[in-house]
């Protein structure tokens, strides 16, 4: 066994450890240190070389490694240390305000002071845009939401965040972030796509189980309407909004795997295949005319408002539909897996909400301390309790549902483990524009104006302009 191999069994140590971080902290002087090295490698080598036939092995462990371990431990304090005082602002809608309690408890662990800016969601793009003309920063960490963050990696506004692999699989959300392999903001709220059913209903028209398939659903829709127990049992987006956009590529995700080609394109088959199904939806009377016109939201509340039988929608739902007061049919209403064509779905279209790092921040360094805080999960089981978001951190959703903090929470947790992006270089730049394009091709399809085939022609057009 090496000097290097000694060193690092020494580090792994529990015995090191103590004695080591004792030593540090006392500053003691060398001969001591000396002294409790030599029992810390006697220890070492019972566990760490017992495995060597039963020879004796010694080593030594050369100054110069320890000075080196000890100066970087040291420096990453003194790091720390110039931190404190430091202030830093924060631009955030309300909604993702932690609260006073909870940055006090920041500024207690860092010496870091943050200065919250709630901004509405709207105006948060203009704010970093005009200050990015004068080169300057708009807040040194602000709302990233997952469909600006290609704009904003393309304008140079995000300073990349590193994240462990440990990190990356505990939030599988934050690849929507991700744009040739750097992470670019570090999700904090997570929303994607599930589908609720109400049982009520199902039962009621004799149905008794779930749907897994979209076949399953579009059968016990019209079992359903037939037998008068909704008169619009399918509750989807179809506005000329973004919920319009979403809408049709969680369709397609959850049907056929794929949304984009590897070149940005739209994949022909699967977008066709879900506008296809959008439609026949809404020309065989399944939806309330109202949805063609109606926000997102509104659609929504269809599943609690006890109209709707079933519906593909934001994983907030799950604590509505057992909360009375946004529920009137608490009880009735189960989140379940996302069908898709054989069976349950194998992947989910996130929708989060993330806080990034602004290039032109002059306080990099206290900004990264914040958003590591931020997306830590004693912070994101704060955050669920103060103001509902939901982690981005599956550990921490697992822990929320297993202590009874989630109530009912169904499919949420099966569900958060398929989170993947539908797109295969990171969302584009030109995805507003793409999105625009999308949506009012939508739109006018169910109007009658357009049929599937039209409006995929009329938006890929748009899609292969914008990818070129």
């Amino acid at each position: 066994m090496n000097d290097q191999a000694v060193l690092r069994i020494l580090k792994e140590s529990y015995v090191f450890q103590v004695i080591y971080t004792d030593i540090y902290k006392e500053r003691r002087m060398k001969k001591k240190f000396a002294g409790a090295l030599a029992v810390a490698m006697m220890a070492a080598a019972v566990t760490g070389c017992s495995g060597n036939s039963g020879k004796e092995t010694t080593a030594a462990v050369s100054e110069a490694e320890i000075a080196a371990s000890e100066a970087e431990t040291e420096a990453a304090a003194e790091e720390k240390k110039d931190l404190a005082g430091t202030e830093i602002t924060v631009m955030v809608p309300d909604w993702a305000n932690p609260g006073e309690e909870l940055l006090a408890q920041f500024t207690e662990e860092t010496g870091i002071k943050v200065v919250m800016n709630e901004v509405s969601w709207d105006d948060i793009r203009d704010k970093i845009s005009i200050a990015a003309v004068g080169g300057k920063a708009a807040a040194d960490v602000f709302e990233v939401d997952w469909s600006w963050v290609g704009e904003m990696n393309s304008a140079g506004w995000l300073e990349p965040v590193e994240l462990s692999e440990e990190d990356l699989a505990d939030m599988p959300s934050a690849g929507t972030f991700m744009i040739d392999g750097k992470v670019l903001a570090v999700p904090y709220a997570n929303d994607y796509r599930i589908a609720y059913y109400n049982k009520a209903h199902f039962e009621q028209a004799g149905i008794e189980k779930a749907p897994e398939t979209w076949d399953e659903v579009y059968e016990a829709m019209k079992a359903i309407k037939e037998q008068g127990v909704a008169e619009y049992p399918y509750a989807m987006p179809m506005n000329a909004d973004e919920s319009a956009t979403t809408s049709m590529m969680w369709m397609a995700f959850a049907r056929n795997g794929v949304v984009f080609n590897d070149d940005n394109t739209l994949n022909e088959e699967s977008v066709t295949d879900a506008l296809t199904f959008e439609n026949q939806m809404v020309q065989e009377g399944y939806t309330d005319p109202a949805i063609k016109t109606a926000t997102g939201m509104d659609v929504y509340r269809k599943i609690t408002a006890g109209e709707a039988s079933f519906m593909v929608g934001p994983t907030k739902f799950v604590r509505f539909a057992s909360n009375p007061e946004e529920c009137s049919v608490v009880g009735d209403v189960v989140p379940i897996m996302l069908p898709g064509k054989g069976g349950t779905a194998e992947q989910t279209m996130p929708l989060p909400e993330a806080v990034g790092i602004s290039s032109y921040s002059e306080n990099k360094e206290a900004a990264l301390e914040f958003v590591k805080w931020y997306s830590a999960p004693e912070t994101q089981k704060a955050l669920y309790t103060a103001n509902g978001s939901i982690p981005t951190r599956n550990s921490v959703l697992e822990s929320l549902i297993e202590d009874g903090t989630i109530t009912e929470p169904g499919a949420m947790l099966d569900m958060a483990k398929l989170i993947k992006s539908p797109f295969p270089n990171g969302v584009p730049d030109y995805y507003a524009e793409m999105s625009n394009a999308m949506f009012n091709n939508i739109n006018r399809m169910v109007m009658g104006e357009q049929t599937p085939e039209e409006a995929f022609a009329a938006m890929n057009e748009k899609v292969n302009e914008l990818a070129k």
